[in-house]
């Protein structure tokens, strides 16, 4: 039973677009070299760029994950999470048997082009279902109960949203630019500038109990803290953004 898919590259013939791509199906423990390979030598997973090693690293398929394994000495692979807000893992030089936990992956190599890269697709993961059975006594109460409902919610989504729709975005917006963003929904007409600072420590302080110290400056401390929990673990996610009205169209000049 195959448990690891991998697409390979530049397998679609560019002048027949609706034909499927060209899958490597691999069951567990069974393993896939990837790179430019040798004339006499191919590799399952070919990467024909010059800037990738002839035997670059390796997949091995797992049950419902898989391992990448980095022969590079000098290059620093990475993973992406084809499901995440810029997800990633790196994959040191060197590095052997990693474990990949996303589901729908692109690994990305340095090459003298654009990054080398193929895709990766293990199994859907395990979850329990329901609640778990757990012995009597007192009930486990969240560390971090929010009400996608509550303004302060909004707050914190305005917030995290350049970060979720582009991981690399530095800057965290400050409360005037979150009153602004948030001003356009029906529950927010009557929102201030005091209230957003009110909803921010009302996180901090309350709800997601950040420690201090925290270095306040230019970024904004609390903000900066706020939305790299928030973006840890999960708190918001991509699919909350449909809480914020639409993003206008940027003007020209």
């Amino acid at each position: 039973m195959a448990t690891v898919i991998v697409q390979l590259p530049g397998q679609r013939p560019e002048s027949a677009p609706g034909t499927a791509p060209a899958l490597l199906r691999m069951g567990p423990g069974e393993t896939a070299v990837f790179g430019r390979g040798e004339p006499a030598r191919p590799v399952p997973i070919p990467l024909p760029d010059q800037g990738v090693s002839r035997r670059a690293g390796e997949v091995v398929a797992a049950e419902d994950y898989w391992l990448l394994s980095n022969f590079s000495t000098t290059a620093t692979y990475v993973v992406e999470n084809l499901e995440g807000a810029g997800e990633h893992v790196k994959v040191a030089p060197g590095r052997l048997g990693a474990p990949v936990p996303f589901e729908l992956s692109r690994v990305l190599l340095p090459a003298l082009g654009e990054p080398a890269a193929f895709k990766v697709f293990a199994p859907q993961h395990s979850y329990l279902d329901g609640h778990s059975a757990g012995a009597d006594g007192e009930r486990t109460v969240s560390p971090f109960a929010l009400d996608p409902t509550a303004k302060y919610f909004l707050v914190l989504l305005a917030l995290c949203e350049p970060r979720l729709r582009s991981p690399s975005a530095a800057a965290v917006p400050g409360a005037t630019e979150v009153l602004a963003r948030l001003r356009a929904l029906p529950t927010c007409h009557g929102l201030t500038r005091s209230a957003v600072n009110y909803h921010i420590d009302y996180l901090v302080g309350a709800k997601l109990r950040l420690r201090e110290p925290y270095e306040e400056g230019p970024a904004g401390g609390k903000r900066e803290e706020l939305v790299a929990l928030a973006l840890r673990f999960d708190l918001v996610r991509e699919e909350h953004l449909s809480l914020l009205p639409p993003r206008r169209p940027a003007t020209r000049p």
